[in-house]
């Protein structure tokens, strides 16, 4: 089989087993599907170095920042948002609890208490309504005596890393009408600067009614808080800008990957074959190697649409896993290896995908989901291929040297060549699929269409010619010139211009004029004996 194939999804197409013997089927499965098979390997395995996967994406969200501390693994993708929490400055209580906002609350609550005649109003944490504005005696009980409480503490708030992303003033968020809840001095004093979960967690003593409470509280001004953060910070020129550029790095890295996994894959074939056919002694071995590395080069450049095309898709393929990498990063982390998985399946769905809307090599419809298939089965024993490299570095093994990186390459790299070979064999030999595939086949398909329509017109004229005994190209050409003859035709305006027009026609066809050799029709007319004659 040619390896000068329209684009690698063609060449998957192409590969058909059907006429060889069926004992010859396992030798078969490597001689046909070789190139698939190593064209794969290089691009996922032997190129991977292009493509830098990071522990939680390339991009910053909040919810990442959040983990670092947490997860070992997990760090600033842009170091000026490491440098800005860095430089966040030191927590200050007096600044946050001296704000207008927090004062003013406290004011207005004061003064609506005293102009109620002293009515107790209810605690939101307790639920019970005993608070009052009892002042700072020292016989005044302090579950009894009202404080505002910062639902989110001030501190957390200063301190958090998805609120410095988002470059929003602690202050702000702080001091919000729904990060306040009104309770008693004795609990709100015990609280400090905990987190309320934690600090339910770290006293059992509470009643139910207490934790659940303060816990409802909680989540009510977190959502609000985490929504006021996700909005600015998504909507925000710093997040798009480093979008943008980490999808375009990954673009380029993967068709870049792609392309030279093309390329790789000429020369080695090219390679084999020199290596094959020499039959000299080791000095002249590796002359015919070193020429045949050069001529892979050439036949690569040769096919440079071809690999353009490669590029382009593994482009496209890379962009579109970046933006899901870092979208899914606002809600979870994801590892390395989600990360390989998304972008290997990526590149076969964007092949895919062109094969099934696109259709430029104008399969028919059967044809074109077998295609498709064969693309995302290798894709498949890619990925496959990259959760066994991951869980083979899980084990003991992985701690051994040098045997801890090669056993899971190895392994991995055996598991993508079996897996492609078999599902590409059961896509050509399954006999439920062959009959899908002819079912498929013989549907009106709206891509042939008109391709289709125009040979069966073509094959019908020859059809009528041979019928005829009429040369067909003479016949075409006659068609030509009678059909351009119409048109000038119809573009003259006058009777002057039809007659200069009719006397070009007939002087370019080669007739001769129905008057003969008579000078002119005046001429002919004149002569009582003249016959007009149209031959």
């Amino acid at each position: 089989m040619s390896a000068n194939t329209t684009s690698f999804c063609t060449f998957v197409n192409r590969i058909d087993l059907e006429d060889e013997p069926i004992e010859d089927s396992y030798e078969s499965i490597f001689s046909q599907y070789e190139k698939v098979v190593v064209r794969a390997l290089a691009s996922s395995f032997g190129l991977d170095f292009l493509v830098q996967d990071r522990h939680g994406g390339d991009v910053d969200t909040v919810h990442n920042v959040r983990q670092i501390g947490k997860d070992p693994e997990m760090t600033y993708k842009n170091q000026q948002n490491a440098d800005d929490y860095a430089n966040r400055g030191k927590y200050d209580s007096a600044d946050y609890h001296k704000d207008s906002r927090f004062s003013q609350i406290k004011r207005d609550k004061r003064k609506e208490y005293f102009e109620n005649g002293n009515k107790d109003f209810t605690d939101e944490y307790t639920g019970k309504t005993n608070l009052g504005f009892l002042g700072k005696s020292k016989n005044a009980p302090s579950e009894k005596n009202a404080n505002l409480d910062h639902i989110i503490s001030a501190k957390s708030i200063h301190d958090d890393a998805g609120r410095v992303l988002a470059g929003i003033d602690g202050k702000d968020l702080a001091n919000s009408p729904d990060n306040f809840a009104w309770t008693n001095e004795k609990l709100n004093k015990s609280m400090g600067a905990d987190e309320i979960p934690d600090y339910i967690a770290a006293h059992p003593e509470l009643d139910e009614t207490t934790k659940k409470n303060m816990l409802a509280h909680y989540k009510k001004a977190k959502k609000a808080y985490d929504a006021k953060i996700n909005r600015v910070y998504y909507t925000s020129k710093k997040f798009w800008k480093d979008t943008g550029k980490a999808a375009a790095k990954l673009g380029l890295s993967m068709g870049l990957r792609q392309a030279l996994g093309l390329v790789f894959t000429e020369i080695w074939f090219t390679v084999k074959d020199a290596i094959i056919t020499c039959k000299k002694d080791g000095k002249s071995l590796f002359e015919e190697i070193a020429k045949a590395v050069k001529q892979g080069l050439k036949n690569a450049k040769k096919k440079f649409r071809e690999v353009w095309d490669t590029f382009i898709e593994g482009a496209v393929a890379g962009v579109l896993s970046s933006l899901v990498t870092t979208l899914a990063n606002i809600f979870f982390t994801t590892a390395k290896n989600i990360i390989k998985i998304i972008r290997e399946t990526f590149a076969s769905l964007v092949q895919a995908s062109k094969i099934l809307f696109i259709n430029p090599d104008c399969y028919a419809l059967g044809d074109r989901f077998v295609a498709a298939a064969k693309v995302i089965a290798t894709g498949a024993s890619v990925v496959a291929a990259s959760m066994v490299n991951e869980l083979l570095r899980k084990t003991p093994l992985a701690g051994i040297p040098v045997v801890g990186d090669i056993v899971p390459t190895f392994c991995s790299v055996l598991v993508s060549g079996i897996m492609s070979c078999s599902f590409l064999y059961l896509l050509d030999h399954n006999k439920f699929i062959k009959k899908a595939v002819e079912k498929l086949n013989s549907l009106p398909d709206v891509d042939n269409f008109a391709v289709s329509l125009k040979k069966q017109g073509e094959l019908l004229d020859r059809y009528l010619s041979e019928l005829m005994n009429i040369d067909f190209d003479v016949l075409e050409k006659q068609e030509e010139n009678f059909s351009l003859a119409s048109k000038q035709l119809s573009l003259c305006s006058n009777s002057e211009e039809t007659n200069a027009c009719l006397h070009s026609i007939y002087k370019k066809l080669g007739l001769n004029l129905p008057w003969g050799d008579y000078a002119n029709f005046d001429s002919f007319m004149n002569d009582k004996n003249s016959r007009l004659s149209f031959a």
